[in-house]
């Protein structure tokens, strides 16, 4: 009996510090995500979004390593886990392109969480939806 006490005890204390390692993984937005965002005709449907927090402001870049779009503004509002994202582009024709992207966090309990929403520019506007890797 004492035994088995002393394994059901060992099996939690194992559980609680897993679920503490988990939940001490950083900001919420940090990390590379994959995605859409439809309709997007000057950047394609397919996007990835690489993420940082360096403890006092989000930073990033959109499609790094194709249109290297470097994000200029990106909050999040721990309130009601809504994101705003603003970039500029370039598009091939060279014209310029403001990005906003808006959306909220998804599964924010989740390593793979999402970030749905839309995104607009001047040159159309869409769905946006992208996981975190």
């Amino acid at each position: 009996m004492r035994a088995s006490l002393l394994k059901i005890a060992a099996t939690v204390t194992a559980v609680a510090i897993g679920a503490l390692a988990v939940a001490q993984e950083g900001h919420p937005l940090k990390g590379s995500w994959i995605g859409v965002w439809e309709s997007n005709a000057a950047h394609g449907d397919n996007v990835v979004v690489i993420l940082d927090w360096d403890g006092e402001r989000v930073s990033g870049m959109i499609n790094h390593g194709t249109d290297n779009i470097e994000i200029d503004e990106a909050t999040l509002d721990p309130d009601d886990w809504t994101v705003h994202i603003e970039a500029d582009a370039q598009t091939d024709a060279g014209r310029s392109i403001r990005y906003v992207i808006e959306g909220t966090i998804q599964e924010l309990e989740l390593p793979s969480r999402a970030i749905v929403g839309t995104w607009r520019s001047q040159e159309g506007r869409g769905a946006f939806d992208i996981r975190r890797q």
